[in-house]
C-alpha cells in the first residue's frame, strides 16, 4: 500500500512554501525519518522525512510551488537493498550487469581518501547541501571532481575542504613536511589532482540565477540587464518593512556606551570561560543580559498593540539578526531572560549556524518579544532599524570606535559605541526609550550589575 507524502503545517501563516531540492532521488530506496525533500518558505528551510520505508516515487519538481496538505511524493513498497549499499553504488552494479566487451580497471583510490569514497551520486552543485553548496560555488569547483565520503555518496563539507587542500600546489621552499598532517587534509601526500576522479563527461550545469547567489556572470542582456526572482525570504522581509512603516509609528533614540568595563572583563575571562563552556564570550551575551533587564524596568517595550489592547509579556523572547546569502533572518532565543552567559553565546553560535545553513526550525524563528541587530560586525557607525511587527522595541548595536571622551574632567581615549532603540511611539512614550537605552548603558558600563540582575 503507498504512503503519501504531503506538505506538513508549517508554521502561523504559513500557507505554502516552494520545492527547493530533493535530497534523493526517483526510484532510491529510503528508510523511516530520512529527509526526502528540502522546501522553501517564507520563514526558513524545512526538510521533509518519509514516514514509512519503501521506494520513492517523486510527485513535485524541485521549483514547484506546493500548498500544506499536498501530496508531493509517495513511498511505494520496495525490496531493501543490501546492508551498507548506497543508492549510487546500486545503480553502478545494476549497470555493471550488462557487462561490456572490455571491463574498466578499477579506480585507484587518492591518498587520503575516505576508504569507502566513491562517486558523488550528483554532479550538480543545486543538489548539494546548502553549506557544501556555498564552498563549492564560492571556490568553482566541479562537484564530479570531489570524492565524496557521506552517507549514500553524498559530498559533505569535509570532502570539499580536502579537495580544497589537494589542489594546493606543494611547497617549493624545500623545506620537510611535518610530522602529522591535520585530519582530513592529504596535500602533502596527494597530487594537486585526484587520480582517482575521472573527468566529467560534460561540464556541470551552471547554477541558475537566484536572490541567493545574485547576477549570473555572462547573463546580461543587450541592455546589461538581468532578471533575479525573488526568493520567498526576500519577498515576506520586502512585506514586512513596509507593513512595519505603513502600521507603526517608528522614530529612534539614540545613546552611546563605554565598553571599557565589558571588555575588560572579557579579556580577563575569556580563555576561562572557553575552557569551562566550550563556547567564546562575545559581546551580544552583555547585550542580551542587558536588555533583559531593562525589558523588566520598561514592560512596555516588550509588549504589543492588538486592536485596542496592548498584550505584554513575562518573559523575553529576544530575535538574534542574523545575515545570511538568503536575505535576513532573526532566530529566536526563547525565554533568554532565564539563560546563563554561557547558554545565550552557545544558543547564538548554534542558531547562527543554522540561519547560514539554511536549517532553522519554524520554531526557531517565530515568537520574538524583542530584537536585537548588530550592523556593526560589518562597519556601521550609526543606524535605525525597522521594528519588526507585531514587536515594539528593536535594539541595533553598532561599530565600536576609540574616541575622545571626558572622564571626570579629564579627556581620555575610550572604546566607545552608539546603540540605538526604534520604538513603536503609540505604545512607547520618548521618556520609556530614553530611559530603557540609559539602562541599557549603565548595565553595560558596570557589568557587574548583569551578574547581580540590579
Amino acid at each position: 500500500m503507498p504512503t503519501n507524502i504531503s506538505v506538513p503545517a508549517l508554521g502561523e501563516s504559513v500557507s505554502e512554501a516552494t520545492v527547493l531540492r530533493w535530497l534523493k532521488n526517483d526510484g532510491d530506496y529510503v528508510e523511516v525519518d530520512e529527509p526526502l525533500v528540502e522546501l522553501e518558505t517564507d520563514k526558513a528551510n524545512v526538510d521533509i522525512p518519509t514516514s514509512a520505508p519503501g521506494v520513492l516515487r517523486q510527485a513535485k519538481r524541485a521549483g514547484d510551488t506546493v500548498k500544506v496538505g499536498e501530496t508531493i511524493a509517495r513511498i511505494e513498497e520496495g525490496a531493501k537493498p543490501a546492508t551498507g549499499a548506497a543508492p549510487a553504488v546500486l545503480a553502478g552494479a545494476a549497470a555493471a550487469s550488462i557487462a561490456p566487451e572490455k571491463p574498466s580497471a578499477p579506480a585507484i583510490p587518492a591518498a587520503g581518501a575516505h576508504p569507502t569514497a566513491g562517486k558523488a551520486s550528483a554532479a550538480n552543485v543545486d543538489d548539494l547541501r546548502p553549506s557544501v553548496r556555498r564552498l563549492v560555488e564560492e571556490n568553482k569547483l566541479d562537484p564530479a571532481a570531489i570524492t565524496p565520503t557521506g552517507p549514500g555518496a553524498r559530498i559533505i563539507k569535509e570532502d570539499v575542504l580536502r579537495h580544497l587542500d589537494e589542489q594546493k600546489p606543494a611547497g617549493g621552499n624545500g623545506s620537510a613536511a611535518p610530522a602529522a598532517a591535520p585530519p582530513l587534509t592529504t596535500a602533502t601526500v596527494a597530487p594537486s589532482k585526484p587520480t582517482s576522479t575521472p573527468a566529467p563527461t560534460t561540464p556541470a550545469p551552471k547554477p541558475a540565477p537566484t536572490a541567493a547567489t545574485g547576477p549570473v556572470a555572462g547573463n546580461f542582456d543587450a541592455h546589461g540587464l538581468q532578471r533575479v526572482p525573488m526568493t520567498k525570504i526576500r519577498k515576506r522581509i520586502a512585506e514586512r518593512l513596509v507593513q512595519a512603516q505603513q502600521t507603526a509609528a517608528i522614530l529612534t533614540t539614540f545613546n552611546e556606551v563605554d565598553l571599557s568595563a565589558v571588555m575588560a572583563l572579557r579579556a580577563k575571562y575569556k580563555d576561562k570561560f572557553n575552557e569551562t563552556y566550550g563556547v567564546s564570550l562575545g559581546f551580544m551575551s552583555f547585550f542580551a543580559k542587558a536588555v533583559v533587564l531593562a525589558l523588566r524596568e520598561f514592560p512596555r517595550v516588550n509588549a504589543f498593540i492588538e486592536g485596542d489592547e496592548i498584550i505584554y509579556h513575562n518573559y523575553v523572547n529576544l530575535g538574534i539578526a542574523v545575515s545570511t546569502e538568503r536575505g535576513l533572518t532573526v532566530p529566536v532565543l526563547q525565554h533568554a531572560e532565564s539563560m546563563s552567559f554561557a547558554k545565550v553565546e552557545s544558543e547564538i553560535k548554534r542558531l547562527a549556524t543554522a540561519a547560514r545553513d539554511g536549517k532553522l526550525g519554524l520554531n526557531e524563528l517565530s515568537g520574538a518579544t524583542f530584537t536585537i541587530t548588530n550592523g556593526g560586525v560589518f562597519g556601521s557607525l550609526l543606524s535605525t532599524p525597522i521594528v519588526s511587527p507585531p514587536e515594539s522595541g528593536i535594539l541595533g548595536m553598532h561599530a565600536i570606535k576609540d574616541r575622545p571622551v571626558a572622564i571626570n574632567g579629564k579627556v581620555e581615549i575610550r572604546p566607545m559605541m552608539y546603540i540605538a532603540l526604534s520604538y513603536d511611539h503609540r505604545l512607547v512614550d520618548g521618556r520609556e526609550s530614553v530611559s530603557f537605552l540609559v539602562r541599557v548603558k549603565d548595565a553595560l558600563e558596570d557589568p557587574a550589575r548583569l551578574m547581580l540582575e540590579i
